[in-house]
Formats: structure tokens, C-alpha cells, sequence
């Protein structure tokens, strides 16, 4: 069974007025335990609209989500279980932080999940160890930590809810190439060591075909291609179309390939183009 499954969802902003945007048009979308899925797609496609259906920010004007066959708008309590089992940090989630240390930041999620106290610090300790927080920055003020130390004290504050789904807008933006390298490390931990379905929206192409095992493409409110990134990236022509680029690696494979070298096709990451072309000194 899914973790969690969208039916036929719909969702227009401003309806009835002159500013009437449907932003998502009959969506069907399951993902399943230990997933790793990016959502791709340009500006205004409903990505972002998307997400906020998940958790049950937004609510579809037609069509369900379901949580484990679950309709979470068919209670109060179904949308309370949803919101802590399907975590969702926001772009630039450092500017929620608030509390006075960054470990009562951690455990504002699980302490109004109403937990034990001891549960609640066994959770903010297991949240910081996956994302690298060390003990004495626990007792930091968030407002003393780094940049990239401050997303992952936001990213810690939803994971300490230890959800079986987590969604991340765009969770590399603005970190420099070892913050975004440790943070993705860091989400794909979580999700080996849980089981958990991460989702991340993402409009980097190298991000997407390197992390994730399925790649879902938005275009116009609607769902238009979900497979493997292999798939995904396989029909170049397609994703241009949508004004969206192919990964360097696989341009750069077919400007090789263009050149006349023996380059195959389903290049996507930088380790499969760098396999190819040793290869290719190998035969000379």
C-alpha cells in the first residue's frame, strides 16, 4: 500500500474571478515507503501547490489524499494524524526558527505532539544526529549558528516528528556546494535509516537525477511524466519542450556524441559520464 496517494485532486485559486488559475488538474500520485522522489517542473507548473495538499495545508475542491487508505480530510482527527506524519519544510525554512536554543526549536513539533519529556529529548537527539547537529550546538541560540548550520536545525525540527513522509521545497537553495552536498546526505540518511518517502521539489536537474528513484514532472497543473530518473531524462526533447533543461552530464554526453565519440545514450549523472569516457580510452 502507498504511503501516501493523491486521487484525481483539483485545486483553483481566485475561482469565479477574473484571476480564476487552476493550478493542479486531476492529479493521481502515490508514493511508497523508502522512495526517493523529486518534483520538477518550471515556475507556476503547481509543484508547490502540489505539496501543500500532502499535509492537508491546502484542501482539493475535488479528489482525495490519502494517508495509509486514509482520507485525511474525513476528520479532524485524520488531518492532526497527517500533519505529523507528513512533514513539510518550506523554502528557506532558517527564517522559522525562533526558539531560544536550537534544541527547544527542535522539539517545538514533538512537544505538541504532546510526548513524554524524555521521548521528546530522545527525538530532538536523533533528529540533530541526522542531520549533524552536535550536542553543544544544541544549547546555541539558532540565531549564532551558520547558514547552512540554521537549515539544518529547520530541517532537524520536522524530521523530530519522525514523519513517514518528508517533503522538502527546494532545500538546497541558497547553500553553497558542501551545504547542499551534506544536506542531501543528511535527508537520504533519514530515509535508509526509517523507511521514510522523501519528496523533494527541486529545480536542480543534477539533484534530481543523482538522489532521487523516480522523477515526477509538473507541467500546467498537471502530472505529465513519473519514472525512473533513467526515463525521465531519456526524453530530452520532451522536458525542453516544458522549458526545463537535461542534467550537465547528459548534455554534455550528447555534445560528445555530436562530436562523433561512442558516448551511450542514458547518461544523467557525472559518474556514469565519467565511466563512459574512461571507457573510451580504454578501447583506444
Amino acid at each position: 500500500m502507498p504511503i501516501i496517494e493523491t486521487k484525481n485532486i483539483s485545486y483553483t485559486y481566485s475561482g469565479g474571478t477574473p484571476f480564476e488559475h487552476a493550478a493542479l488538474r486531476e492529479v493521481d500520485f502515490c508514493a511508497f515507503s523508502g522512495e526517493y522522489i523529486a518534483v520538477i517542473g518550471h515556475t507556476g507548473s503547481g509543484k508547490s501547490t502540489f505539496i501543500q495538499h500532502l499535509n492537508g495545508l491546502l484542501k482539493p475542491q475535488s479528489g482525495q489524499v490519502l494517508l495509509l487508505g486514509e482520507d485525511i480530510h474525513s476528520s479532524k482527527q485524520a488531518t492532526r494524524r497527517a500533519r505529523f506524519n507528513v512533514g513539510l519544510v518550506f523554502q528557506f525554512p532558517e527564517y522559522q526558527l525562533f526558539e531560544e536554543t536550537v534544541a527547544r526549536d527542535i522539539a517545538f513539533g514533538p512537544r505538541n505532539m504532546g510526548l513524554a519529556q524524555s521521548e521528546i529529548e530522545a527525538r530532538v537527539a536523533r533528529a540533530a544526529r541526522f542531520v549533524g547537529l552536535s550536542a553543544q550546538q544544541l544549547e546555541q541560540s539558532p540565531f549564532d549558528l551558520s547558514g547552512g548550520q540554521k537549515r539544518r536545525a529547520a530541517v532537524a525540527g520536522v524530521i523530530a516528528m519522525e514523519p513517514r513522509v518528508l517533503i522538502l521545497d527546494e532545500p538546497t537553495a541558497g547553500l553553497d556546494p558542501q551545504g547542499r552536498a551534506e544536506l542531501l546526505s543528511n535527508i537520504d540518511a533519514y530515509r535508509r535509516e526509517t523507511g521514510a518517502a522523501i519528496i523533494t521539489v527541486t529545480h536542480s536537474m543534477e539533484e534530481a537525477a543523482r538522489c532521487a528513484t523516480r522523477v515526477c514532472v509538473f507541467e500546467n497543473g498537471r502530472l505529465v511524466m513519473n519514472g525512473p530518473p533513467a526515463e525521465i531524462f531519456a526524453g530530452g526533447g520532451l522536458l525542453e519542450g516544458m522549458g526545463l533543461s537535461l542534467p550537465a552530464p547528459a548534455q554534455i554526453a550528447a555534445r560528445l556524441r555530436a562530436r562523433g565519440l561512442e558516448i551511450p545514450r542514458g547518461i544523467y549523472t557525472v559518474s556514469a559520464l565519467r565511466d563512459a569516457v574512461l571507457s573510451l580510452r580504454e578501447v583506444k
